[in-house]
């Protein structure tokens, strides 16, 4: 009962101890298999990972005597923090909840399981998708195998992989004429990732039509801004005067994705929100757009974790606050004197 109210509980008003808990339900054979499924899940929330966690989640992987779908959510919770860490690196120990040699250990573990076909394909399925989070030469072959299969299951983990990995504009124009929603959704996600031009026409369609599921038409959204942002800026303004808040909420991110992707130096305050009109150079600064991408998804991230408003993640960014140290700041239950981080930003 206690874990299912950790679920529904924002992970920074977690109890101090969330971590050594997960860690003791982790490493029990004792423990209920529905609490060990549910505290794999939470485990991999940057608020508790860390190398004893890694390490626990990799022993469940290890062990063949684990169940098929606990190994599974082992796997997926160690996507995460292999992201942070490719993405960040280990300069400043602060900026990754594990050390380098917990993440080279990790990535090595995960090849040798992928590889090992007695392993069951659910579970390596899993795997890979977690592992092309911080990528690495073994994972293009691996999508182009699972793609090329006649099993749905590994298509659908193949068109998840390509949202990560690099070189499958073809295939993912493909998988968007699939008649499976999830792969369709997954394509979706990966044409907006890698700025695939030719699947502007049906981004454009998904979200002008009054029939596309919300999650599907969420995802075209995002995908919007950074395919064409030139030609976004009209439909996402026009998306922000929907009734739905999730929509609004949703344009508001691809828009300001977008001014940060073009220059992120440049404001040009209307109706509430900023957008960049320095359109013109989106091709010249196309090799720093990825990092550019993931630097604004930090942000998009912190927001939501944090529950702040986009003023005032506006407003962090101009103070020029670090997002990775939004976590030390937002420990008013642990330091009830300090300012809740909402005031504390509008303070200064």
């Amino acid at each position: 009962m206690y874990l299912k109210l950790l679920k529904d509980t924002p992970p920074w008003d977690w109890p101090k101890d969330a971590g050594k808990m997960f860690l003791e339900i982790l490493n029990s054979n004792q423990a209920d298999e529905s609490d060990r499924l549910l505290t794999a899940e939470l485990a991999g929330d940057f608020t508790v990972i860390n190398d004893e966690l890694v390490d626990a989640l990799l022993s469940i992987l290890r062990n063949r005597d684990e169940p098929e779908l606990l190994q599974g959510k082992a796997a997926i919770s160690l996507g995460p923090v292999l992201e942070h860490a490719h993405i960040n690196g280990f300069e400043d120990p602060d900026d990754v909840p594990i050390n380098e040699q917990t993440f080279l250990k990790t990535q090595e573990l995960l090849h040798k399981l992928y590889t090992d076909d007695n392993v069951p394909k659910n579970v390596r399925r899993r795997i890979l998708e977690a592992a092309v989070r911080a990528p690495q030469d073994w994972h293009r072959d691996a999508i182009r195998v699972a793609y090329s299969s006649d099993d749905g299951d590994w298509r659908l983990t193949a068109v998840f992989c390509m949202c990560f990995i690099r070189g499958f504009d073809d295939q993912i124009l493909e998988a968007l004429g699939s008649e499976n929603p999830d792969i369709h959704y997954q394509a979706v996600c990966a044409a907006g990732n890698w700025e695939v031009d030719a699947v502007w026409s049906h981004i454009t369609g998904l979200v002008t039509s009054e029939d596309t599921d919300k999650t599907l038409f969420l995802a075209a959204i995002d995908a919007l801004g950074s395919i064409r942002p030139q030609e976004a800026g009209d439909i996402l303004f026009d998306l922000t005067k929907s009734d739905d808040e999730d929509i609004v909420d949703a344009a508001y991110e691809a828009m300001a994705m977008t001014e940060g992707l073009l220059d992120e130096d440049y404001d040009d305050e209307e109706d509430g929100f900023i957008l960049s009109t320095a359109i013109v150079e989106v091709h010249r600064m196309a090799k720093k757009k990825k990092k550019l991408n993931q630097k604004m998804q930090v942000w998009i991230d912190d927001r939501k974790r944090h529950n702040l408003s986009h003023i005032q993640i506006q407003m962090a960014r101009e103070l020029g606050m670090n997002p990775k140290k939004l976590n030390k700041l937002n420990n008013h239950n642990q330091e009830p004197w300090k300012m809740l981080l909402q005031q504390y930003i509008e303070h200064l």
